[in-house]
């Protein structure tokens, strides 16, 4: 098992590094700039900027330099001053070398649209109220898909069946863009039991990761259904029922567990896409996450904030891949590595 994972890892290294690679000559290649306004910028003033973030070296030195801020720590003594362009986000003091001595590493960058912010400064402060959404919009998912799902295949062609899958179909088919605003409405300004808008508290997660939660649990409750249908006609749960057992140690020690491998192989991606945020949810109800920060990065052509967020995005994708990989032996022991 460590091997393998030591292996991923080092296949997840060379997996940013293409989508790193694929990512900045997209970038470059796409027609605008970072500098450019509707108004217009003076060509005196805008080649001033370009040379002042580097953008006038080839592309290939503009790439390995990034690169080289990104993965080359560096150890900083107290002549180290905090700036947009030398704004580490990983800070480990080094006492034993010295005082005010530390190892930084990961220099995303400044923002070339966003003067007084850098990149770390995204991450930093957004990126953990999009973790807090996320991870709650995929308990939701989870809770209320993955258990309609197997009622669902234990009555199969019953009322039930078909209640809990009119259920799944209604929210595949609702998107969030009008789930969020019907929400908003109900909760928000007729029972007025819920805020509207806002974030910092319990009661500002519900919403937005139910409007999340609900359109991925009907994907749950599918998959959930079609696996556990598929594992109770196998040979060992008919051989598990002759033999006495009760349904209830069937399905829950011989069915459900293998059953949820396809279910464990969509959260892993699931997981990593809520985390990164979702322009939609945010914009409508006002959360401070990484969605709204990179739609606009896009638009504005901001290339160091699409980079890092990109990164991040399949940073996350690769971990999740790895964790669903693992848990892959837990469910069904046959499965080695």
């Amino acid at each position: 098992m460590a091997k393998f994972i030591v292996r991923r890892l080092l296949w997840m290294a060379v997996v940013l590094l293409v989508v790193s690679a694929i990512t900045f000559l997209l970038l470059r290649a796409v027609p605008g700039g970072p500098f450019q306004t509707e108004r217009g910028v003076p060509a005196a003033v805008q080649r001033a900027l370009e040379e002042k973030f580097n953008l006038t070296a080839p592309l290939h030195v503009q790439y390995f330099s990034y690169l080289g801020d990104i993965l080359v720590p560096r150890i900083t003594g107290p002549e180290y001053r905090r700036t947009l362009t030398t704004d580490y986000l990983i800070n480990i003091d080094l006492p034993i070398l010295g005082e005010d001595t530390a190892v930084r590493w990961m220099n995303f960058g400044p923002s070339l649209r966003v003067r007084s912010r850098t990149v770390n400064m995204f991450f930093t402060e957004n990126l953990p109220v999009s973790i807090q959404l996320g991870v709650a919009a995929l308990a939701v998912a989870i809770m209320i898909g993955v258990p309609l799902g197997i009622v669902a295949a234990l009555r199969r062609n019953s009322w039930v069946d078909y209640s809990a899958m009119g259920v799944a179909i209604i929210g595949v088919s609702v998107s969030t863009i009008v789930m969020a605003p019907v929400l908003q409405y109900i909760f928000g300004v007729l029972l007025k039991v819920l805020p509207v808008s806002g974030w910092g508290r319990i009661e500002n997660v519900i919403m937005p990761a139910f409007t999340l939660g609900i359109v991925q649990s009907a994907l749950l409750a599918r998959l959930t259904r079609a696996s556990l249908l598929q594992v109770l006609n196998e040979d060992y749960i008919r051989t598990a029922r002759a033999k006495g057992l009760s349904e209830r140690v069937v399905v829950t020690l011989h069915a459900l567990k293998n059953s949820l491998i396809p279910v464990v192989t969509v959260i892993g991606p699931l997981f990593a896409a809520l985390v990164t945020g979702t322009f939609v949810v945010e914009t409508f109800f006002a959360v401070p996450g990484m969605g709204r920060y990179f739609v606009t990065s896009v638009n504005n052509r901001d290339f160091t904030v699409v980079m890092g967020t990109i990164l991040l995005y399949a940073a996350f994708l690769v971990l999740a891949n790895l964790v669903v990989d693992i848990l892959y032996a837990w469910l069904d022991p046959r499965i080695r590595y």
